[in-house]
């Protein structure tokens, strides 16, 4: 695949390391979302539940390249609540209809990918083409490299492939 962007909120810092990894694996270039509001402490955790819970929009900066210009856009954002995080939700909603093909990485601290990615799919309005999921203990102890460059490797994969792929039951030229 040319053209790649991948495209990161991160709260602590975990997810941006993701990101900067699945980038200079691929050699795809990288742009972050930022919060116009930035959260700290207790209360700024209390907003992200509240955020999850309520499914808000925070308002965000972005000032990275224009997505469209962009053969795909692989999302990395965290889970909080089992939900995905408010600025990604925020940075989805505004971008929709300029986002070409989507992968998303979730990171978690066990459970609420499948959520983010069906809720990124609702926002859309079409289903990301992979997505994938890592969990905080992996991104401390390292161990998730090995399956994010797996996961770069099938969006290559996915997004130079024209085909579409349908098991031989439903396809009319299976026999």
């Amino acid at each position: 695949m040319s053209k790649v962007l991948v495209i990161v909120y991160s709260y602590t810092g975990t997810c941006r390391r993701v990101a900067e990894l699945l980038c200079s694996q691929q050699g795809w270039r990288g742009a972050e979302i930022v919060e116009a509001r930035p959260r700290s402490g207790a209360i700024g955790t209390l907003r992200c539940l509240l955020d999850s819970l309520f499914r808000r929009r925070p308002a965000i900066l972005y000032d990275g390249p224009l997505p469209r210009d962009f053969d795909a856009v692989v999302l990395v954002s965290p889970i909080w609540a089992l939900q995905l995080a408010g600025p990604m939700r925020s940075f989805v909603a505004r971008q929709r209809d300029h986002l070409p093909e989507v992968g998303v990485v979730s990171v978690m601290g066990g459970q609420g990918s499948p959520n983010a990615v069906a809720e990124i799919a609702r926002l859309l309005g079409r289903v990301p083409i992979l997505s994938t999921a890592l969990t905080m203990r992996e991104v401390d102890d390292g161990s998730y490299a090995a399956r994010l460059q797996a996961f770069g490797t099938a969006v290559n994969s996915a997004k130079d492939s024209k085909e579409v792929v349908r098991p031989v039951t439903l396809s009319p030229q299976g026999v």
